[in-house]
């Protein structure tokens, strides 16, 4: 199939396609005389994985081990459990600071302001980081 029909198969785009075949994470498909690529069933389907890996956030070099896992069905599931295991703690650790963040901006809000700028809380803590009750906050700002 060609890289249009391919890209709509899987709900992609043709440079994110192209890309993933620069990076070595699909291989590269065969080309007609005329030097168009033609994709087949297996680039679906690994098309399709890397995509429902990006869908969950695996980064990059993650999804390319467990490519490379994926090839070996008769090995241990240990080394993709663990690869997903990062990614879990990954998701807890911003699902935690999504959570901070939600708390210090209702915080922000629940405050009220004035009718004018000059006594609106927002504005206020969003200048004054000794303001935000998140530690992390005045960290990630002096970083």
């Amino acid at each position: 199939m060609p890289i249009g029909k391919l890209a709509r198969s899987v709900g992609c785009k043709v440079q994110t396609i192209r890309y993933y075949e620069q990076i070595g994470l699909l291989p590269a498909p065969i080309r007609t005389a005329g030097d168009q690529r033609r994709y087949g069933e297996a680039h679906r389907q690994k098309l399709g994985f890397i995509r429902h890996a990006r869908e969950l956030g695996f980064p990059l070099p993650a999804i390319r081990e467990l490519l490379a896992l994926s090839d070996q069905q008769e090995s241990d599931c240990a080394g993709a459990d663990r690869i997903a295991r990062r990614q879990l703690e990954a998701v807890n650790r911003r699902i935690a600071m999504l959570t901070s963040l939600r708390a210090e901006l209702e915080r922000m809000l629940a405050h009220g302001g004035g009718k004018r700028i000059r006594d609106c809380r927002v504005i206020a803590t969003l200048a004054d980081h000794g303001l935000c009750s998140q530690a992390h906050h005045a960290q990630t700002a002096d970083a």
